[in-house]
């Protein structure tokens, strides 16, 4: 076999490897354009709504902060002196922006054991379960996506001590959370009834 042969086929064969398609899709203010475009994303997100109490709209919401609905989505790498990679900011990684440690936890007390944070399925069903939790031991409701983002983010203890009020921008974040929840939910509505 030549070489430019084995070279072609070890390229295929790498190729088909590769991975799924973690692109975002199009048009991420339109609750109703993402679901056609990725039927899927809506399909895990019911499940997790049906297994764990958390609407849709504050699903997408939160995933669209946290990633953009990018599957393999990571943090950025932070540089000493402008110049020398230190490494990434955390090891959130995937559409929920999970943290090893957090994702560990969801495994162990989930039994998904292969799940996977950049699986939408996976990621879905870990923020029903954090969220879930969040409401268990902070007392918010599942249908806030403003406090259940800032507990998301900041971890339940976090939360608990109110460590967000030091931070305008996540604050800032946290609302324009709320709100994206809010129009996605009206979008949900009216592409429901289309």
């Amino acid at each position: 076999m030549s070489r430019l042969l084995r070279a072609t086929a070890l390229m295929v064969l790498l190729a088909g490897c590769g991975g799924g398609d973690f692109s975002a899709p199009r048009n991420l203010d339109n609750a109703c354009s993402i679901v056609s475009q990725r039927p899927a994303y809506l399909r895990a997100m019911k499940k997790t709504e049906r297994r764990w109490g958390v609407p849709v709209h504050v699903q997408m919401a939160t995933i669209y902060q946290e990633s953009k609905f990018i599957g393999n989505a990571r943090t950025p790498h932070q540089y000493a002196l402008g110049i020398i990679p230190m490494g990434r900011q955390s090891s959130a990684y995937g559409y929920a922006q999970a943290l090893d440690a957090t994702w560990d936890e969801y495994r162990r007390e989930t039994g998904r054991r292969s799940a996977k944070r950049d699986k939408i399925d996976d990621a879905a069903d870990f923020m029903g379960w954090y969220m879930d939790k969040t409401e268990k031991r902070n007392g918010i409701s599942k249908t806030d996506a403003r406090n259940q983002y800032l507990a998301y983010h900041e971890g339940h203890t976090g939360f608990a001590r109110g460590s967000y009020n030091a931070k305008s921008w996540l604050l800032r974040v946290a609302n324009q959370t709320g709100d994206r929840s809010f129009i996605y939910a009206q979008q949900l509505r009216s592409c429901r009834k289309a």
